[in-house]
């Protein structure tokens, strides 16, 4: 019953920007905090943010000044807004009901070099 659904993945340039949402469904989304996750080809799953419900943010180190997470409560969304990108920003980006074991399917971003 609960559904989170990525949106906003795409073909971008390096140095350009996407914002990418978490539509989440079937929760008291206000209570939870929300982390976006990446996997890259080839590579381990990385952790890129995390906001939790009074917006208490962190960041993974090879994002942080480049990313910037928020959330609409009454629209059960998350977004990433991603700025100054790079061709190794280019994953499968996911984002996860922080607490418990519920996510997303991902959206696909590449960042051509």
């Amino acid at each position: 019953e609960v559904q989170l659904v990525e949106s906003g993945g795409g073909l971008v340039q390096t140095g350009g920007s996407l914002r990418l949402s978490c539509a989440a469904s079937g929760l008291t989304f206000v209570d939870y905090a929300i982390a976006w996750f990446r996997q890259a080809p080839g590579k381990e799953r990385e952790g890129v943010s995390c906001i939790t419900s009074s917006d208490f943010i962190l960041y993974g180190d090879s994002v942080k000044g480049r990313f910037t997470v928020s959330r609409d409560n009454a629209k059960a969304t998350v977004y990433l807004q991603m700025n100054s990108l790079k061709p190794e920003d280019t994953a499968v980006y996911y984002c996860k009901v922080f607490s418990i074991d519920y996510w997303g399917k991902g959206t696909l971003v590449t960042v051509s070099s």
